[in-house]
C-alpha cells in the first residue's frame, strides 16, 4: 500500500512555472510559444520550465560562442528534443542521462560540473533508465510522488559506486529540476538522493515564486558541513535533509539486509545532526516573510525531528 502523500502543493509555484516559461521562449523565438502549445498538451508546466532552462541555458552558450547551428537547434527545439529522450515513469515521463562527469563543464555559473541538454544528447542506457524508473516509484509510494513530478525531471547519474561510498549528489540554481548524482545498484538509495535535490530545487521555487529574499547577514551552525553557514544555505540543509529522514523510516520496514543495515545507519546519524539546528532553525524560519511557506518548512522540520 502507498504511504499517504505529503504535499508540496504552493500555488505561486506553478504560477511562476508558467510565466517563467512563457518569458524564455518569448526571449528565444515568439514563435516556440505558438509551436510548444501543441506539443506541449501532454506535459506538465514543471516538465515545460525544467526544459525551458536547458534551452535557455544552451542558446546563451552557443550565442557567446558563435555557433549558429547549436543556436538555431535550441531555437528549433524548445522542448530540447524530450520526446526523443524521455523514459516513462510512475511520476510522468523523465530525462534520465548518464554525461561523463569527465567531461562536464565548468564555469562561474555553478561551484559544480553540470550539463545541459542538446543537440548531441542521448539518453541513459536502458539499466541506468530502469534504474532510475525504479527509484521514482520508490519514491512516489512513500509520498514523494508530487515533489519528484515537479522538481526531479532531468536526473543525470554520474559515477557508479558501492553500498557504503559517499555519494555525491546536487543541483544548480540556473537548471531547476534537474538533478546530478552519483548512484549504487539500489533504486531505494536513488530514490532518497532524488528526494534531497528535488527538495532543494522545490525551496528555490518557492522562495524565488514567494519574492523572498533572505538576508545573508546572519549565520547558523551546520552540522552537515561543520561550519557556519548563511540562513539561505541553513534552511536549504534544514528541508532537504529532512525529507529524506522522513523517507526512510518510511522505506526502511521494506528492506533487509545490508540495505537495511544502511539506511538504519544514515537515519540515526541525521537524527543526531538534526538535533542540533532545533534552536536555530526557528530564528532562522523568521527571516522567511511568506507565513505558507514558512510552515512548509517548519513542518517537515518537526516531523523529521519525531522520528
Amino acid at each position: 500500500m502507498d504511504a499517504s502523500a505529503i504535499s508540496f502543493s504552493f500555488a505561486p509555484i506553478q504560477a511562476h512555472h508558467r510565466d517563467r516559461t512563457r518569458r524564455i521562449r518569448a526571449v528565444l523565438k515568439p514563435a516556440a510559444q505558438r509551436t510548444a502549445s501543441t506539443s506541449d498538451s501532454q506535459r506538465t508546466d514543471a516538465f515545460n520550465y525544467c526544459l525551458a532552462h536547458h534551452v535557455l541555458e544552451g542558446a546563451e552558450t552557443a550565442a557567446r560562442s558563435r555557433e549558429t547551428a547549436t543556436f538555431n537547434w535550441y531555437g528549433g527545439h524548445p522542448d530540447a528534443n524530450a520526446s526523443a529522450l524521455s523514459t516513462p515513469t510512475a511520476v510522468g515521463p523523465r530525462i534520465v542521462l548518464a554525461p561523463d562527469l569527465d567531461r562536464l563543464p565548468r564555469s562561474p555559473i555553478s561551484e559544480t560540473p553540470y550539463y545541459v541538454l542538446g543537440p548531441n544528447t542521448t539518453a541513459a542506457p536502458r539499466g541506468l533508465r530502469d534504474l532510475a524508473a525504479a527509484a521514482y516509484d520508490t519514491g512516489a509510494k512513500n509520498g514523494f510522488a508530487d515533489l519528484l513530478a515537479g522538481h526531479a525531471v532531468v536526473v543525470c547519474l554520474l559515477r557508479h559506486k558501492q553500498l557504503g561510498d559517499t555519494l555525491d549528489s546536487w543541483t544548480i540554481t540556473r537548471l531547476p529540476g534537474t538533478v546530478y548524482c552519483d548512484h549504487v545498484n539500489e533504486p531505494v538509495v536513488l530514490a532518497r538522493d532524488l528526494i534531497h535535490e528535488a527538495g532543494h530545487n522545490w525551496l528555490n521555487d518557492a522562495l524565488g515564486a514567494a519574492a523572498c529574499e533572505i538576508s545573508d547577514e546572519v549565520g547558523f551552525y551546520s552540522p552537515w558541513k561543520k561550519t557556519n553557514r548563511p540562513a539561505f544555505g541553513f534552511l536549504h540543509a534544514c528541508f532537504a535533509f529532512p525529507l529524506t529522514m522522513i523517507y526512510t523510516a518510511r522505506v526502511l520496514p521494506q528492506t533487509s539486509g545490508e540495505l537495511h543495515r544502511f539506511l538504519t545507519v544514515y537515519l540515526e546519524q541525521q537524527r543526531g545532526l538534526l538535533a542540533t539546528t532545533a534552536a536555530d532553525h526557528d530564528r532562522a524560519l523568521a527571516l522567511i516573510t511568506d507565513p505558507t511557506l514558512r510552515e512548509r518548512l517548519r513542518s517537515a522540520h518537526r516531523e523529521a525531528l519525531s522520528l
